[in-house]
C-alpha cells in the first residue's frame, strides 16, 4: 500500500520563548527548516498526524499560533526567494 504524500509548509508565532526549543525540535523531525518561523517539506497522512498532536501538545491555543498549508505536490508550488537563502535545503542518499 502506498502512503499519500502532500507537501505542507508551517509557520508559527509563539508568545513564549520557552516553548521554542521544543517547537523547534518537532518541525525539524518531520520537515526542512527555510527561514525563521517557517518549515516546508513532503509528509504522508501518519507524519502530518503525529506533527500536529506533537504541536498541540506544545502550543498554548489561547497564546501562540501555528498555520499549515497543505499542498497536494510541491511542483505546484512557485517558490522565489528575493535577497539570502537562509537554510538551503540538501537531501542526502
Amino acid at each position: 500500500m502506498v502512503k499519500k504524500v502532500m507537501y505542507y509548509i508551517l509557520t508559527y508565532d509563539l508568545t513564549s520563548p520557552k516553548r521554542l526549543p521544543k517547537l523547534l525540535k518537532l518541525c525539524r523531525k518531520y520537515l526542512n527548516w527555510v527561514q525563521n518561523s517557517t518549515f516546508e517539506g513532503e509528509l504522508n497522512g501518519s507524519q502530518i498526524m503525529e506533527l500536529k498532536a506533537g504541536i498541540k501538545g506544545i502550543i498554548d491555543k489561547k497564546e501562540d499560533s501555528v498555520f499549515i498549508y497543505a499542498i497536494r505536490t510541491d511542483t505546484v508550488v512557485k517558490k522565489e526567494i528575493l535577497g539570502i537563502e537562509k537554510n538551503e535545503i540538501t537531501f542526502f542518499v
